[in-house]
């Protein structure tokens, strides 16, 4: 066992480990750390602990130390720096005439280096333009292409449901999120209802997902032959969450539809698992 401190370098993101040192800090307080691009600020997001060796990334970097009003200060100086560079930035990108659309600026710690998180539709040649901006800053410039659903994060946003998006108010990350779990949760395959603000799959989605699987496995899927009372009919609808399935009965003629208890009737061979027409909103549309 390890022990290690949680930093946040935002307000919502992934908790990176670091090596206390000794030190004993209350979450939200400020720390200067080591990281892969130097020294960087970041806030206490979870205290002292033990964990696993198998849950640490090595090397296990160390805090360098609790951060001092000086910090502080520096802190709030980049942040200052941040919105002038991203004017600067965007002016440039406009007279390079480049397909791009700048969404964050970051000052690391140190200030050694200004990065520009973009969104584009395709690769983008932006050479020239770093050679611009290096000459106007006087540092390392380093671009990232973000995904939309990383726009969505950093900007923010109020989603379909009424409140602040998911990504943007406490997701700490991205989890794999599938057609399949709107069809098995019975929701409208229609893209307008199940896409979010970033035109992919809604994150919610795989929130119930396990509760759903779990349900699914008591009752027959829809095209299942079934007895009940001693007459054989077939699944027609299945109501997840209340237990419940719609079979019909008796000749075409006569049909009789019933709604039962999954646990009352008797399973003769299950009808197949329907596959979902696409596995993106994009390819529904098309």
């Amino acid at each position: 066992m390890t022990e290690v401190i949680g930093v946040k370098f935002n307000k919502v993101g992934k908790i990176y480990y670091f090596d206390p040192k000794g030190n004993k800090l209350e979450v939200g307080r400020g720390v200067v750390v080591e990281t892969a691009r130097g020294l960087e600020f970041g806030y206490v997001a979870t205290p002292n602990r033990q964990v696993s060796e198998d849950e640490i990334v090595a090397p296990l970097k160390p805090i360098v130390r609790a951060a001092t009003n000086a910090d502080y200060e520096r802190l709030e100086k980049n942040k200052e720096k941040e919105k002038e560079a991203f004017e600067i930035a965007v002016r440039e990108i406009r007279e390079h005439k480049l397909d791009m659309k700048l969404i964050n600026t970051e000052y690391t710690f140190d200030g050694s280096k200004i990065i520009f998180y973009f969104t584009a539709d395709g690769r983008v040649d932006f050479r020239e333009l770093v050679k611009s901006l290096a000459a106007i800053f006087r540092t390392r410039i380093e671009l990232r292409q973000m995904g939309v659903r990383d726009e969505a994060k950093t900007l923010g946003a109020i989603g379909g449901c009424g409140r602040t998006l998911c990504c943007s108010s406490f997701l700490n990350d991205f989890h794999p999120v599938s057609i399949r779990m709107a069809k098995d949760q019975g929701l409208s395959l229609n893209p307008t209802k199940i896409s979010g603000i970033c035109g992919r799959l809604m994150c919610c989605l795989q929130y119930e997902q396990a509760a759903y699987e779990d349900l699914l496995k008591k009752v027959p899927n829809k095209g299942s032959l079934v007895e009940y009372d001693g007459e054989r009919g077939v699944v027609t609808e299945v109501f997840v969450l209340k237990g419940l399935i719609k079979a019909k009965f008796g000749s075409q003629e006569e049909l009789v539809f019933k709604i039962l208890d999954a646990k009352d009737v008797k399973i003769l061979k299950k009808g197949k698992v329907e596959e979902p027409p696409a596995e993106t909103p994009e390819e529904l549309k098309e």
